[in-house]
């Protein structure tokens, strides 16, 4: 449309005059109102022709921004975000998509969250919304019914079996469940009554789920879907064969799946976990913390390598002892007590019968009047003076930084497989106290308490026997320290042989100057040095300690790199061809 000018505006008002009842009065009137309009036309188009284009563009890079506000998402330390309680304070019909993946993300951090399927994890995050609660609140009432459930997102709650909650905070030791964990879903789905009390034990805030908004938006569908797999992963083993598909849903309805990442730990000790556990999916690994310094094979071996730290060439080392001295040296470190002068003698009278010497004197059976190389004690190697802290084990004195531990693989839980019950029926004596760890390789399991699970089974002879053949044993922590040993022995042999064989790559004569990069890992914080055991100058590197039961916390180391003879050494010298030194 054009916009006219104010003197074709003026021209076109003055036309109006003769069709105007009262002669155009009324007109003059109009004209008196709107004397102001021209003027703005006038002021509007000169603004237009002195329009500042670099205001435009600054104008224009300022709106293109995006338009995200980080602030809106950072909390106090731990609590829930401010933008995502604003969120859920709308109604769920309200949520947009945008806003309801907003607080699915920020709930990832939650586990219990996170082990629900994807389409329910969108579910729960349009229907929640936020709560908290002061320390000695009571969240759920035991006898009561369940109208909601809920997700801890900070805090402590406590489970007790009285009303008010108050044996809580009376009880040294009380039944906690902290932030990640969630309560009240089963009772929510079966409409049933609470079967005991939660009590906050600080200021706690909750993610809660009431019963309306779980069903009119469908959850318990994809809830239903969830039972159903566990059902059909259940009724495919071999030990729930015998069952009804009625007992066996009862073990479903108090069963629970959880997922776990690659590298995430599921137990510190699943000997004493109150669970057991089934694996549906994927694999994880039993890890147990080895002490090598309670180990005897680890004593000994850090010794007789320390013998060689003064790095002196092999040739000038003590000599090799033949086959017949190790085996004597063997029996006097075995039986000190017992006299072996008789088997000297023998040998003597063998040795001196080959060079025609008469028998028919007295020799004495001492050591001093045997030749040196059967004297009735082998010298054993003298040990290398060192100069560093020791401590005292059973088994002698330790240098303190060679008391470490390293954790090792015990056993390997694939799909399919039952943990918590390998030992449930063996006797007090005979059961395996060491704590095992369980880590994750990427699986999925199906967790339910061990107290449900005897009560299914109780009378239940058949699976009893089934049960029995699930026993299984673990090696000792000798046995795992000399695996270690072994182990570590041939990567440092291979590392050598590598460095010896392969020519290293040449590098500039005058490399550029790189400013070194911070490192979150140094190789050398898990490689414990007995070559610089007996120096004084602190390792700028960090040390992972590892905390134990009981005892103060334990160096964890992967690998131990000791003095050793020079791999050129060792291996067989040819003067040509084919032709030995």
């Amino acid at each position: 449309m054009r916009r006219r000018l104010p003197s074709e505006c003026r021209r076109a008002s003055g036309a109006w005059l003769g069709l105007l009842p009262n002669g155009g009065a009324s007109e003059r009137k109009f004209e008196e109102e709107s004397e102001e309009e021209p003027e703005c036309f006038e002021i509007e188009r000169p603004r237009c022709q002195k329009m500042d284009w670099s205001k435009i563009r600054k104008l224009k890079k300022i709106q293109s921004r995006v338009t995200f506000d980080t602030m809106d998402f950072i909390a106090e330390e731990g609590h829930f975000p401010p933008k995502a309680i604003q969120i859920m304070q709308k109604k769920p019909s309200w949520r947009t998509e945008d806003e309801i993946q907003t607080v699915c993300n920020i709930l990832q951090v939650l586990d219990s969250y996170r082990n629900y399927a994807e389409p329910l994890q969108l579910l729960l995050a349009k229907v929640m919304r936020f709560e908290r609660f002061g320390r000695r609140r009571v969240i759920i009432k035991k006898g009561q019914k369940g109208n909601s459930f809920y997700f801890i997102y900070l805090g402590t709650v406590a489970i007790t079996n009285d009303e008010d909650g108050s044996s809580a905070f009376l009880d040294p030791h009380p039944k906690l469940l902290q932030k990640g964990s969630c309560f009240g879903e089963t009772d929510i789905l079966h409409a049933s009554l609470r079967r005991s009390t939660i009590v906050c034990m600080e200021e706690t805030e909750f993610l809660v789920v009431d019963r309306e908004d779980f069903f009119a938006n469908k959850l318990d569908q994809e809830v239903q879907k969830d039972a159903q797999y566990r059902f059909e992963f259940f009724r495919k083993m071999d030990l729930f064969a015998s069952w009804s598909d009625e007992k066996l849903w009862q073990l479903v309805n108090m069963s629970k799946i959880e997922r776990f990442s690659y590298g995430q730990l599921i137990s510190k000790d699943f000997g004493e976990s109150s669970f057991i556990m089934f694996i549906s999916k994927g694999s994880c690994e039993v890890l147990r913390l080895l002490d090598l310094g309670a180990s005897p094979s680890y004593h000994r071996w850090v010794w007789q390598h320390l013998e060689l730290i003064d790095d002196r060439p092999l040739k000038t080392h003590l000599r090799e002892y033949s086959p017949m001295e190790r085996f004597k040296e063997f029996q006097i470190k075995s039986y000190p007590l017992q006299d072996f002068s008789s088997l000297k003698l023998l040998h003597l009278k063998k040795a001196w019968g080959l060079q025609g010497t008469s028998f028919s004197r007295k020799i004495g059976t001492s050591g001093d009047t045997l030749p040196k190389m059967l004297g009735p004690k082998i010298q054993s190697r003298p040990v290398q003076s060192i100069k560093c802290a020791m401590i005292n084990t059973k088994f002698g004195e330790l240098p303190k930084e060679a008391a470490v531990g390293a954790y090792m693989k015990v056993h390997t839980v694939e799909q399919g497989e039952i943990l918590g019950l390998h030992q449930a029926f063996l006797p007090e004596g005979e059961c395996d106290t060491r704590p095992l760890i369980l880590m994750s390789l990427g699986n999925e399991l199906i967790r339910i308490r061990k107290e449900i699970f005897y009560e299914l089974i109780d009378n239940d002879d058949e699976m009893i026997k089934k049960l029995l053949k699930l026993n299984i044993a673990f090696p000792s922590d000798e046995d795992m320290c000399q695996k270690f040993l072994q182990e570590n022995s041939w990567n440092i042999f291979r590392k050598d042989l590598l460095r010896l064989l392969v020519e290293p790559r040449q590098s500039p004569p005058f490399p550029p100057i790189r400013p070194k990069k911070k490192e979150i890992y140094n190789p050398k914080s898990v490689v414990l040095d007995l070559c610089s055991i007996n120096k004084t100058t602190k390792p700028r590197y960090p040390i992972f300690m590892a905390p134990q039961k009981y005892l103060p916390p334990l160096r964890i180391v992967q690998a131990i790199k000791a003095p050793r003879y020079k791999i050129q050494e060792l291996l067989p010298q040819y003067k040509s061809a084919g032709v030995l030194i």
